[in-house]
């Protein structure tokens, strides 16, 4: 999850509560047959001083080891977070990609486009961590993080040519795990047992006309998964939950302004009542 913290700085730069806040579907340029250059250009330069920036941290904290020629981290790769890191990747691609989407949409490119640009801004990102992960003796090239990085970086667009996926969206949290509290991570995204990654059902899209009268538009249901225990080596075991989520685009709020509110906050699942299925049963009135 290292290469991930940059991103979500990125990320959440183009999020503050400023003018910077977009919302997909909601875009709209009085002529989106004309393309903004000025606004391209702010993008992509933001963009590449950001993206130099967080070379300079990744090389000075994690790359700064012993180099060694390319090679593939094959051995470690599937065993020291259980896979976890893999739900990770997903995850920040395709965040990662609706983000450049609304930006480009805001310039006046056409959301097709938007989305497949955004992509490639997504994948290429990773990619390039990936291929310096392959020159670090500590690390390795992925080929599992690389298939997810590209799974990610194209599930906005299949959502967007097979509109029925706009029911199942994936959204991340975060609670602090004993190892964490303890000091093993400097950022709590690192830490694959603080960290929990949701696939929400939009429930009310799938059920019947005469069910989704009566059911609330806002409660979703969530299956979760994390880790725990990992000793970095294969051990540990897998958790799974099941949850409710709120699906906060279906709350009231117009305009721009509120709709990109509504939207970021549906990139993260909020603490709800949740049952642990796996290894174990537990319920929670309310999970963190």
């Amino acid at each position: 999850m290292k290469k991930h913290f940059i991103l979500l700085s990125l990320i959440l730069f183009f999020l503050s509560p400023q003018e910077r806040c977009f919302a997909q579907n909601t875009i709209i340029t009085s002529d989106t047959s004309k393309i903004s250059t000025t606004k391209l250009a702010i993008i992509g330069g933001t963009t590449a001083a950001f993206f130099t920036y967080g070379y300079i941290i990744q090389n000075n904290i994690w790359w700064k080891g012993e180099k060694s020629s390319f090679h593939f981290n094959n051995s470690q790769d599937y065993k020291y977070s259980l896979n976890a890191d893999k739900f990770g990747h997903f995850y920040f691609a395709q965040l990662a990609t609706n983000i450049y989407s609304d930006l480009f949409q805001w310039s006046g490119i056409k959301k097709h486009n938007s989305l497949l640009y955004g992509g490639l801004v997504a994948f290429t990102f990773h990619t390039f961590t990936e291929v310096r992960d392959g020159f670090s003796s500590g690390y390795g090239f992925s080929w599992g993080d690389l298939t997810a990085n590209l799974l990610g970086a194209a599930y906005p667009s299949m959502q967007n040519y097979y509109p029925n996926l706009k029911s199942f969206n994936f959204k991340i949290s975060f609670y602090p795990s004993e190892k964490y509290k303890n000091g093993t991570h400097s950022h709590i995204p690192d830490d694959y047992e603080s960290t929990y990654h949701w696939l929400a059902i939009d429930i009310n899209k799938l059920l019947p006309k005469a069910a989704k009268e009566i059911f609330p538009d806002f409660i979703d249901i969530a299956i979760g998964h994390s880790v725990n225990n990992l000793d970095g080596f294969g051990g540990g075991n897998h958790e799974l939950y099941l949850s409710l989520d709120w699906d906060f685009e279906s709350l009231p709020g117009e305009g721009i302004f509120w709709k990109s509110i509504k939207r970021i906050l549906n990139y993260y699942h909020f603490p709800a009542p949740a049952i642990k299925v796996y290894p174990n049963v537990v319920w929670y009135g309310i999970k963190f």
